[in-house]
C-alpha cells in the first residue's frame, strides 16, 4: 500500500468549509487504497494574529515563549480536521510535532529538524487512521517546544515523506502551481510544469514564496518527488523532482524578486588569513543567516566585505557589526536598509552564454542601478532599490519570454 503525505497550508485551511474540503481529498485518497499523512498549517492569518498580540504585550517577547505562542495556532487547526474526518465516518488522529517525536535543535523560532522518530505515525497508520500532523513544530532534546520558522510547515511535510518513504508529497496552496515569477507582480507568469530541486531551490530562497527552502532541500536530499497544487481544485500543478536532459534546453526557468532585506558593509578590514572565518564566525553566534557575501580589495590593500541578511535579523545584524568593526578597526560601516534583491534561474545557463548580458541589458533599459550583483552556476542576482523592484522582475521576465512556453 503506498503512502502520501499531504501538506495544507493556512489559506487552504482557514474556515470550516475550507477544512472539510481537505478532509474529503484525504478520505478520497485513503478510499483509493493510500495510506495518508496529512501536515496542516494555522488556520488563516491565525499565525500573523498571534504575533501582532505578542507584540501588544511586549516590545521583545523572548523566542521561547513565542514559539509557544505559535505552536498553539497548529494544534487546533489538526483537531478541527480530525473532527471533520471523523465526523465522515473516518478514522483520524491529530498529533503534535513532539508527539511524532519530530527533534530539533534548541534555535527557538528558526530550529533545524534533527531527526523525526516516526514510529507513533507508523503505528496509527497500520491501525487504519490518516495522521494529521502540526506543521512547522517539534521539540529540542530537552523537551522544550521548537518552532522551524515561518512556512516551515512544508519542511515537515517533506522531512515525513523522506522518513516514511512516501510516494509523493502533496502541497496544497493558494496557487494551483509554480510560476515563472510571481503573478501578483508579473501577470504574464506562466505555470511551470516541471522544475528541478535546484532549481525551485534557488527560486525559494530568492523570494518565491510558494515553497519553503528547506522543504526542497529535504526532497532533494532523499528523492522526494513533491507535487505543489491548488487546494481548490483538481487540476495538475508543478512537478519538482529531479533534473533531466531537457531541462538544460531551456536557458532561464524562472525569475524572483525578494524585498525587506538589509546590505551591511564594512570598509577597511584587514586583507589577512583569517578575518573572513572571524566575522562570520560571529555571524553565526548571533545565528544570522547571511546571503549574497561579496569581498573586494581597495587600492590600499585594505579588505571591503558586504553581505545582506533578511530584515528580521537587522538588530543581531548590527551587533554582529559593532563587533567586528572594533576588534578589526575597521573604518567604516555602511547599513542599506532596505534593499531587494532580483535574481534569474535556470539549469540552461550552464551550457549557454549571455545570460548575463541579456541581464543587466534588461534592467539598464528599465533604468534599474545596480548595487551589487552575485552569481552561482544557474543563478544570477543584482541587489537593487526596493522601490525598482517590480519594473526589474517585469523587465527580465520579458527579456527571457518567460511567458512563453520553451
Amino acid at each position: 500500500m503506498d503512502l502520501i503525505v499531504m501538506k495544507f497550508g493556512g489559506t487552504s485551511v482557514a474556515d470550516a468549509e475550507r477544512i472539510r474540503r481537505a478532509a474529503r481529498r484525504a478520505i478520497k485518497a485513503k478510499l483509493d487504497g493510500q495510506k495518508v499523512v496529512m501536515v496542516v498549517s494555522a488556520m488563516g492569518k491565525t499565525t500573523d494574529h498571534l504575533i501582532a498580540l505578542a507584540g501588544e504585550i511586549s516590545s521583545d517577547p523572548p523566542r521561547r515563549e513565542l514559539d509557544m505562542l505559535l505552536t498553539t495556532g497548529e494544534q487546533v487547526s489538526i483537531s478541527l480536521m480530525a473532527m471533520a474526518i471523523n465526523d465522515a465516518g473516518h478514522e483520524a488522529i491529530s498529533l503534535t510535532g513532539g508527539q511524532i517525536g519530530l527533534i530539533t535543535d534548541a534555535v527557538h523560532s528558526k530550529a533545524r529538524i534533527q531527526e523525526i522518530q516516526a514510529d507513533r505515525i507508523r503505528k496509527e497508520l497500520d491501525n487504519g487512521k490518516i495522521v494529521i500532523v502540526a506543521g512547522f513544530q517539534g521539540i529540542d532534546s530537552t523537551g522544550e517546544i521548537t518552532t522551524l520558522g515561518r512556512g516551515a510547515s512544508d519542511t515537515t511535510a517533506v522531512a515525513l515523506a523522506a522518513v516514511l518513504g512516501a510516494k509523493l508529497c502533496e502541497i496544497y496552496t493558494d496557487v494551483d502551481g509554480v510560476y515563472t515569477t510571481d503573478p501578483r507582480m508579473e501577470p504574464k507568469a506562466r505555470k511551470i510544469a516541471r522544475i528541478s530541486y535546484d532549481e525551485m531551490l534557488e527560486l525559494a530562497s530568492l523570494g518565491a514564496g510558494v515553497m519553503h527552502s528547506r522543504a526542497i532541500e529535504f526532497g532533494k536530499k532523499y528523492n522526494v518527488n513533491i507535487h505543489v497544487r491548488s487546494s481548490f481544485s483538481d487540476t495538475e500543478g508543478t512537478l519538482i523532482t529531479h533534473e533531466v536532459e531537457q531541462m538544460e534546453h531551456i536557458v532561464v526557468s524562472g525569475a524572483a524578486v525578494k524585498k525587506d532585506l538589509v546590505q551591511f558593509v564594512l570598509v577597511g578590514l584587514p586583507n589577512e588569513p583569517g578575518v573572513a572565518a572571524e566575522l562570520f564566525a560571529h555571524v553565526a553566534k548571533h545565528n544570522v543567516v547571511v546571503d549574497d557575501i561579496i569581498q573586494t580589495i581597495d587600492e590600499k590593500g585594505a579588505a571591503s566585505t558586504s553581505f545582506t541578511v533578511e530584515r528580521g535579523d537587522l538588530a543581531e545584524g548590527k551587533l554582529v557589526l559593532q563587533e567586528i568593526a572594533k576588534q578589526f578597526n575597521a573604518t567604516r560601516v555602511v547599513c542599506n536598509d532596505p534593499v531587494a534583491k532580483v535574481s534569474v534561474v535556470g539549469v540552461g545557463m550552464r551550457s549557454h552564454t549571455g545570460v548575463a548580458q541579456k541581464m543587466f541589458s534588461a534592467l539598464a533599459e528599465a533604468e534599474v542601478n545596480i548595487i551589487a550583483i552575485t552569481t552561482s552556476e544557474i543563478k544570477i542576482s543584482c541587489i537593487i532599490d526596493p522601490g525598482d523592484a517590480v519594473k526589474a522582475l517585469q523587465a527580465i521576465h520579458a527579456a527571457f519570454d518567460l511567458d512563453k512556453e520553451a
